[in-house]
């Protein structure tokens, strides 16, 4: 097959499930085209990260005046479908999240993005994030472009679907992937009952080489990691506040937060007031290699977050025998188990985030292995990137015939 894949930023630091996807997909005999809108000059640190923009094409890349050839082309071509699909875009801008001039230009990203596939010989396109990445695809297809599809990960769809008219997209997709149940669920809300089936799970998932390495024993040393961007979603205020509270207790403790973001001059201000600098530690962005090492050097990954959809980096910790300490939002249930594979406390709630964090430090090293051994097997059996890869191939080969 001859898959189109259309993200809005590729390659990205936090987005390293679509890179695994991609290749997953294409060890399993699929040609894959990638575009994005842009990402040539993101900042990167991985090797593979810097392999996958040297093979992805990038609608922006010429700025918005690049689009306007294709645009012309197009409408000069099928007159009545580019009219057709310039009204659906002006209806999807009604009571959006951005104003219509923008889905004019998602229509002109569109009609270059058509002109790529066509050249291809895209059989399918498939867009990660119901947003904008998938309007445009969803306008290809209007223009005469193949069938698409689109991932939902969450959190932004649900915090906005009428706003981003998520039913609409689901409605005229072969089919929606979303990352867990929960996911699942929330897309049933948007859509009538009889578009329900086309809603399918496939989870994000990891390479072998993630799970096929020895176990590293957790260190004795009380260390906790937090991986993920330094935003208001992940909870690193929180994990703050919690640890100014474990401090006043007298626990030892260190929290190596390993990340970059928008939040991160507010967080270093907390960490300051709270005279923690000894204490908590920023890393900034690293490499998936340095995430790794953070991570084995921990005793446990601690995600606070207030709303996810089913973080990656939780699935990373536990294939490295790590348990987990995070909140029962969204898809997390459906992956850790309380007592089992980590601990699980409600988002927001500081005094029980410290007493989790507490209890992790207090525990001994084997019953932190056994714990990582519990998170490993029941990671391995529901987030392998090959088995993930072979559905999502079989509902393209479906979506083409």
């Amino acid at each position: 097959m001859r898959i189109t894949y259309f993200i809005n930023q590729y390659p990205k630091v936090s987005h390293s499930f679509i890179r695994r996807e991609i290749l997953a997909l294409e060890r399993q005999g699929a040609e894959i085209q990638r575009i994005a809108l842009r990402g040539w000059d993101a900042d990167l640190h991985d090797a593979e990260d810097l392999a996958e923009r040297d093979k992805t094409r990038y609608v922006l890349q010429g700025g918005v005046k690049g689009l306007l050839k294709p645009m012309l082309q197009v409408a000069r071509a099928q007159p009545r479908r580019f009219f057709s699909t310039l009204w659906l875009a002006l209806r999807m801008g009604l009571r959006a999240d951005r104003s219509w001039p923008y889905h004019l230009v998602y229509v002109a990203e569109a009609c270059r993005v058509l002109q790529w596939m066509q050249a291809f010989g895209a059989e399918h396109v498939h867009a990660h994030f119901g947003t904008n990445s998938t309007e445009v695809v969803m306008l290809a297809n209007a223009l005469g472009g193949p069938n698409y599809s689109f991932t939902v990960h969450g959190p932004e769809e649900f915090d906005k679907p009428q706003f981003l008219y998520l039913g609409e997209k689901v409605q005229r997709a072969a089919f929606v992937a979303a990352v867990s149940s929960y996911g699942r669920s929330q897309l049933f809300r948007w859509v009538d009952h009889g578009h329900w089936p086309k809603v399918k799970v496939v989870h994000c998932g990891l390479e072998p080489s993630f799970h096929q390495v020895d176990a590293v024993a957790a260190p004795a040393a009380p260390r906790l990691v937090c991986v993920g961007r330094l935003c208001e979603q992940k909870g690193q205020l929180l994990l703050v506040e919690a640890a100014r509270r474990l401090a006043a207790q007298g626990v030892p403790f260190e929290i190596v937060l390993a990340g970059d973001g928008e939040m991160r001059a507010d967080i270093e201000a907390l960490i300051a007031q709270h005279g923690l600098q000894a204490q908590v530690r920023i890393t900034g962005w690293i490499s998936s290699a340095q995430v790794r090492e953070e991570m084995l050097a921990a005793r446990a990954l601690v995600l606070p977050s207030f709303a996810e959809g089913l973080p990656v980096v939780i699935m990373e910790a536990m294939a490295l025998r790590r348990p987990v300490l995070t909140t029962y939002v969204a898809g997390i249930p459906e992956l850790v188990r309380q007592g089992e594979s980590g601990w699980l406390f409600p988002a927001g709630a500081v005094e029980e985030l410290a007493a989790a964090m507490a209890d992790c430090l207090a525990q001994p090293v084997e019953a932190l292995q056994r714990m990582g051994e519990a998170a490993y097997q029941r990671v391995l059996q529901r987030h392998d990137i090959d088995t993930e890869a072979a559905k999502l191939a079989s509902y393209f080969k479906a979506s083409v015939c």
